[in-house]
């Protein structure tokens, strides 16, 4: 990975990250392929109608189907989507989190059940990096324990330990198999974990950024606190973050909050909430949200956002989208995850330009002016 800090603005900045698939310009924001596939969308909506140049694939879900293997022996995840771009993996880590149901964290890794067949798992650090290799992808994210907030200072003190021990046996072993050819064109994250907690935040990120990686995250965020308490988090944790290596912010969210998160430092997003919002009928525009299900657009000739040039925009209304989500019409959740994921493309890199011309704050009360 080669990394340039184009400018910076305040503690907002502008990176060029380059991958072996190519150039990533930040601040940047990375739909969410789930399992290789961005819901409704193809490789040519990514690359050719939105220019994405980075998406997040998972790496619990792509073991459990179609399976790593497979993928490795299609061309990884590259050749088997045919999207070129950048590819980041997540590292199961969040889906223990979230499927805590049928899954349990212990000092070696994470055992689960596959919500699919229900068929018994174990992963550890090794492990998760092992299926990253075969997948193929660009950054992979290492092994972490995420908690719930509010959790105890035990079970936060517990996260954070064993983060830090996975990250250990992480870091040793990829530079073992980078040693041995193998992922020698990959980049690995480490994740800072900590909760809301000052102290177990500061710990985690000074132990954790004296290792080599390629880059570090944020993580165990934006689940359940206030977002002023996330804001401040952010806020604390980037001050012990190196400047030279890039800063992810993981699972994060609204338009909002990528403002908010940027002007603290922060380079790279994700989030299902463009994507999932399109599929429900709840599109984001320069001015905030609109509910496309609403009655008041059935004769409405307007395009969703007059100031916005998305593909869905340039071309359709928005009676013709209160029709295609009435009548359940599939190519609906086509056209709106379009135009929600051009908003956000099209949010990070307005912010980007702002930061080139020292004019972030600027940005920001325009932005926030919009919406009233």
């Amino acid at each position: 990975m080669q990394l340039h800090i184009d400018k910076t603005d305040e503690n907002a900045r502008a990176l060029t990250i380059k991958t072996a698939h190519g150039t990533i310009q930040t601040p940047v924001f990375m739909p969410v392929g789930t399992v290789g596939s961005v819901k409704s969308l193809d490789a040519y909506d990514l690359r050719e109608i939105l220019k994405a140049d980075i998406i997040l694939g998972n790496t619990y879900h792509l073991y459990l189907r179609p399976g790593d293997e497979k993928i490795r022996d299609l061309g990884g995840l590259h050749g088997f989507t045919k999207y070129d771009g950048s590819f980041l993996t997540d590292s199961g880590g969040f889906q223990a989190f979230s499927l805590s149901d049928i899954s349990k964290a212990d000092a070696g890794g994470v055992k689960f059940k596959s919500h699919i067949d229900g068929s018994a798992h174990y992963f550890t650090p090794q492990k998760v990096l092992d299926i990253e290799y075969n997948l193929g992808s660009d950054i992979m994210m290492i092994l972490d324990d995420l908690v719930e907030l509010p959790s105890s200072k035990e079970r936060i003190n517990l996260s954070v330990e064993r983060t830090i021990r996975w990250a250990k046996e992480s870091i040793d072993y990829h530079l073992a198999a980078k040693g041995a050819g193998r992922g020698a064109g990959q980049n690995i994250f480490a994740i800072i974990q900590g909760g809301t907690d000052e102290e177990f935040r500061k710990k985690c990120a000074l132990e954790l950024c004296e290792l080599p990686f390629d880059g570090f995250a944020i993580g165990g965020l934006s689940v359940g606190e206030e977002n002023s308490l996330m804001y401040d988090t952010v806020e604390l944790t980037t001050a012990f973050m190196p400047k030279d290596k890039p800063r992810y912010l993981m699972g994060v969210g609204t338009p909002e909050d990528l403002v908010e998160n940027v002007e603290r430092g922060v380079d790279m997003f994700d989030c299902v909430m463009p994507t999932r919002n399109a599929r429900n009928g709840t599109l984001f525009t320069s001015f905030g949200k609109i509910n496309i299900r609403a009655a008041r657009f059935i004769k409405d000739e307007d395009p969703i956002d007059k100031e916005c040039d998305c593909y869905t925009c340039r071309r359709y209304s928005r009676a013709y989208l209160n029709h295609l989500y009435r009548a359940k019409e599939l190519t609906f959740f086509r056209l709106a995850s379009l135009h929600n994921l051009h908003y956000y493309l099209t949010l990070t890199r307005t912010m980007r330009q702002a930061i080139l011309a020292g004019e972030f704050a600027k940005f920001k009360k325009e932005f926030y002016a919009k919406r009233g």
